[in-house]
């Protein structure tokens, strides 16, 4: 991949291109956790080896500042297991489907072959705005996330007819629980969803195990 001057949008980002040129690419838009930074999650894909995918990473539009240290960015505030802080998800929830629209205005995605890749509230993030236009995907990567079906957007679930989903979560995860990733699981299968699910015995995190299966999942959707 080479880096690549970022466009003007509503979201802070950065964005690296194929080596190889082409008209349109099949895309992967990295969405980080709470804490940290549109770099955070570059490691992880460099590992993936997706030589021939566009890859853009947003920022989190919140500065997050635990016991008054700056400590990177966050898509939302904290709130109730499950729940997210409503006002802050929501406003973020329209800044990131505005950012998907004006991404593929401004870069050459193939809208066809878009992917979202989230961790955490990233992949939180990655289900919203997945689950609001549920036609603008070809798939979501949740890495130790959740649905979040009690935030009050109007979801399409019964417009899901086939959405691949790649689902994981660590057993021993102690920030969001395994028990939230498995009702995500059901809630999109009953909604005719394609889920692929796997539990590492592991807490809130990536292991070598989880960029395996994902990898093998993303090789199988987007090549």
């Amino acid at each position: 991949m080479k880096q690549g001057k970022p466009a003007k949008a509503s979201l802070e980002h950065l964005v690296f291109y194929p080596v190889t040129a082409a008209a349109q690419y099949s895309t992967i838009v990295v969405l980080h956790g709470r804490g940290t930074d549109e770099y955070d999650l570059l490691p992880l894909v460099e590992v993936l080896g997706l030589n021939e995918v566009l890859v853009i990473s947003p920022r989190a539009p919140l500065p997050f500042s635990p016991g008054g240290m700056m400590g990177g960015f966050a898509w939302y505030e904290p709130s109730q297991e499950g729940v997210p802080h409503h006002e802050t998800f929501q406003s973020s929830v329209a800044l990131l489907s505005r950012f998907l629209d004006e991404i593929k205005a401004a870069y050459p995605v193939n809208p066809e072959r878009l992917v979202l890749l989230g961790f955490s509230q990233g992949t939180v993030m990655a289900y919203a705005v997945a689950l609001l236009n549920p036609d603008s995907f070809r798939g979501i990567a949740a890495l130790s996330g959740y649905v979040p079906s009690r935030s009050g957007l109007p979801f399409k679930i019964p417009q899901l007819n086939g959405l691949r989903f790649f689902i994981s979560h660590g057993k021993y995860d102690d920030m969001i629980p395994a028990k939230l990733a498995r009702e995500s699981a059901e809630f999109l299968k009953d909604a005719g969803a394609d889920i692929t699910y796997y539990e590492y015995p592991m807490g809130h995190e990536v292991r070598e195990e989880t960029l395996r299966d994902l990898g093998a999942w993303i090789k199988k959707l987007l090549f």
